[in-house]
Parts: structure tokens; sequence; C-alpha cells
């Protein structure tokens, strides 16, 4: 048996940098990992498919590129190479991880774990670990839908597709979210037919309806076919996907050669023993916590996709991070959920931070919206990328930013400034009065901030 003052269970995002800062604060620190370090984010979710999305943009640049003066001849891609790059990039991010506890002094131990109480932990070759401090972070899986058919071969979760080594001629993707979305940008990209079944009446349900409207209109435009507000009900052979419409059951069938079941994610907290420790669950089994990742039981926390908050990794690692420092006794508080970025990459690549402008609203206070069009933005029109649009909303009283919404080149990175501004309380006011570089494509933030107060140079002048 060997004791330490905290173990994490899960090499995740969230897992892996909390042990290295419960190491860093000085505590004797264990991560136990049955798999891959990095977990989801780095194996099997965040970093591959971006890689896939970026082979596809590079073929997808080279055969489009004539605008710039550029014909590339004999362009191809090869399958296999794209997912062998995909496979390195992973091994390589993951291997920097394990070299980082090492060097931060965390101890690792490649095994499945078993939560036997809250201060002890089983492992499956033998050992036994003991602690003080216990962190669960044992992250998710796809979500298994019960629909007859979906054991067929060629029918997949992103796990199975992303393992795959031949590409598909028509692609059938079961689910619009964000998962579902990406994996529809990344064959289009390549020339592969696709299709996307969603119950939904549109995709990326909880993104603000201007920029859901834009990305079904970029998808149209690219071939994709949009199968909107059905219910898929069975899978046959041949790979036929049955449909009935959700208003008025009118039924219909698509036909592919790979079926992607992208219907979301489950925790991973069911048989590893928090039942038997009384830990509080859901019934879709996500760990309950208070604002600080604390369960129920003393000294236990759930960090990352398995409580449930935000399933994203940037979420995760702040989890992860806040509990180490919480653990230290050190200075923490807890996140604001609506100051956190969320991305997708589609392309354009879109990001919100904080409401919709149909959720400020709901809340009765009295809403403004600012809205800048990026072809009026010189250095995406240099990139030929100026498809997209900015928009704030935001409190009229207050001048209080309540959500950022973009989708256009570089918007990933873009929603990292208003969500500082957001996280110190900053106004409209002042993003418009930041001063941007020029050219670069931040100043479209600055101008939608300048067309919030009717002010903005680089825009018509709004009818009254």
């Amino acid at each position: 048996m060997q004791k330490f003052d905290a173990v994490v269970v899960g090499g995740g995002p969230g897992g892996y940098e909390c042990a290295i800062r419960l190491s860093q604060n000085g505590l004797k620190t264990a991560l136990v990992e049955k798999a891959e370090l990095g977990g989801t984010c780095l194996n099997r979710g965040c970093i591959p498919t971006k890689t896939l999305l970026h082979s596809a943009d590079v073929y997808y640049e080279a055969t489009h590129s004539e605008f710039c003066g550029i014909t590339a001849g004999n362009v191809a891609f090869d399958y296999a190479k794209i997912i062998e790059r995909k496979n390195a990039v992973s091994k390589q991010l993951s291997n920097g991880i394990a070299f980082l506890e090492k060097n931060h002094g965390v101890t690792v131990f490649k095994a499945t774990a078993h939560l036997t109480d809250r201060h002890t932990v089983s492992l499956d070759n033998g050992e036994t670990l003991q602690c003080d401090h216990l962190i669960v972070a044992t992250g998710s899986e796809p979500a298994r839908i019960p629909i007859p058919g979906v054991d067929l071969p060629g029918v997949v979760d992103s796990t199975g597709l992303l393992n795959m080594t031949t590409c598909p001629e028509h692609i059938i993707i079961v689910g619009g979210g964000v998962i579902g979305i990406e994996f529809a940008t990344f064959y289009y990209r390549l020339g592969v037919k696709v299709t996307v079944v969603e119950m939904l009446d549109r995709v990326l349900g909880p993104l603000d309806k201007d920029i859901t409207d834009f990305v079904e209109k970029e998808l149209k435009a690219n071939g994709v076919e949009l199968v909107l507000g059905v219910k898929v009900e069975s899978i046959e052979p041949g790979l036929k996907v049955n449909y009935a419409s959700v208003k008025d059951g009118a039924r219909g069938t698509v036909e592919g050669d790979v079926v992607l079941m992208a219907g979301g994610r489950a925790p991973n907290t069911r048989g590893i023993g928090l039942e038997e420790m009384g830990v509080r669950m859901d019934r879709r089994g996500f760990v309950e916590i208070d604002g600080l990742c604390r369960t129920n039981v003393p000294g236990v926390y759930a960090i990352g996709d398995i409580n449930g908050k935000m399933q994203l990794a940037h979420v995760a690692s702040a989890q992860g991070v806040l509990v180490a420092n919480h653990i230290a006794g050190l200075p923490c508080r807890q996140l604001n959920l609506n100051r956190i970025p969320s991305c997708v990459y589609c392309n354009p690549e879109t990001a919100m931070v904080g409401l919709t402008e149909e959720q400020a609203r709901a809340t009765g206070k009295d809403i403004g919206t600012g809205v800048f069009n990026l072809s009026g933005n010189g250095k995406a029109l240099t990139m030929g990328e100026n498809k997209g649009l900015v928009k704030f909303v935001f409190d009229k009283t207050t001048d209080e930013i309540l959500g950022f919404h973009v989708i256009g080149p570089r918007a990933t990175d873009l929603a990292a400034e208003v969500a500082a501004v957001m996280e110190c309380e900053g106004t409209i006011s002042e993003i418009g009065s930041t001063v941007h570089p020029h050219p670069t494509v931040s100043e479209v933030v600055m101008e939608a901030a300048h067309v919030c107060h009717g002010c903005c140079i680089n825009a018509p002048k709004a009818r009254k």
C-alpha cells in the first residue's frame, strides 16, 4: 500500500493538469490512467479531429485557390496518411504529458482504478493507494443511442470513425451537434458526400440562431444534405437509415457506406465505485458537485465531463487547477460558466461566450445587439475568408456584455479576448475604445462594439 496526499483518477486534461498543480502546491500526488495520458481530448477527441480538419483544409485550399491566382494540378489526398499524421500528433502530445508528470514529481500508474472508499483506490495491477484527497476525472465516452441496427458493421461512433483508415464515399451523420458538424466539415472538404440527420429543427442547437442559420447555409452551399426535425427509427443492412418527421411522422430513408452516431457523450461514472461510496449522481450518471467541484462525500472531488457542467477540455483543466488550489488552501474562486468560450471547428469557425440573444431577452433586461459583417474586414478579405459575422448581446442599461457570437476566420481565437473582458467585468464601451491592430481579423470585435452604440465607421449607417 502506497500513501499519497492526493490521488487523481483519470489522465485527461482535467486530471493531468490537476495532478501537476497539486504537486506544484507541495502535495505528494499520484495519477492513475488506464489508457493514454491526455484522455479523450488528446487521443480520441479535440486534437485528433482538429488535426484531421487541418489536413482537409490544406487539401481544400489547394483545390480552391484560383481566386488567389494559384492553380495546382493533380492534387490528391492519402487518407491513410492523414490518419497516420493524426495518430502521430496525439502520441507526441501524450508523450509530452508523461514527461511533464515525471518532471513535476507526480507518480503515474497505468492501471484501471476502483474506488474502494474515499481514502482508498484499488488498482487492477494489485496495488492499493491511500490518500487524503481523491479527485475523480474519468471523463466520458460516446453516448450509445438505442436504435435497431446500431450494431451493424459500418455503424460507428466518433472513436471508431477516427480509427478508420479508408475514406467513405457517402457518410451519414446522425446528430447535428458539435461532433457531427465538425466531422461533416472534415468530409465535405475532402469531397465526400455528407448527410446530416438531426432531431432538432436546426444544427448546433445551443448556439445563437444567427450563427446556426449561417452554418446551415454554408453546409448546404458545399453540398451537405441536412435532414432536420426527424428521428432515426432504424438502420438496415446496406446502411439504410430510416427516419420519421418529429412534426408529422412523414418517413424517409437515406443510404450510405458509413453511419456515424454522433449523439453526444455519456459520463464514465458507472462501475468504478462511486455508487458504493455514496456519491450522488443524477439520473444520467453525472456527479453532483458544488461550485468548488466537491461531491457530497468529504474529500472527494469530481472534475471534467463527469460532472456535466460543460463538457469541454478547457473547463476540465480549469476545474482541475481550481480543485488543486482549493485542496492546498490557496485562494480560488468558482468558475463563471457564462464567461467560458465554446468553439465549433466547422468552416468558417464559430465560437460563443455567454448568452444567446434569445436567452438574454428572457432575462427581462433591456437588451441591445451589435452585428458586424466580416465583408468589411480588410484582413479577412485578403485571405479570401470574408464570410461571417460578429455579434454582441449586451445590457443597454449597464453596457454589460451578456453574450458574444462570432463565425469567421480565427473565430475560436477571437472569443478569448471577449472572455477576458467579461471576466474583468468590462463593458462594450471598453472593447470599443481598445485600439486593435490593423490589418487583423481581431478588428471585427472592436467594430461590432461600435455597432452596439451606433458609431461604427466601417459599416453602413443603420436605418431608423
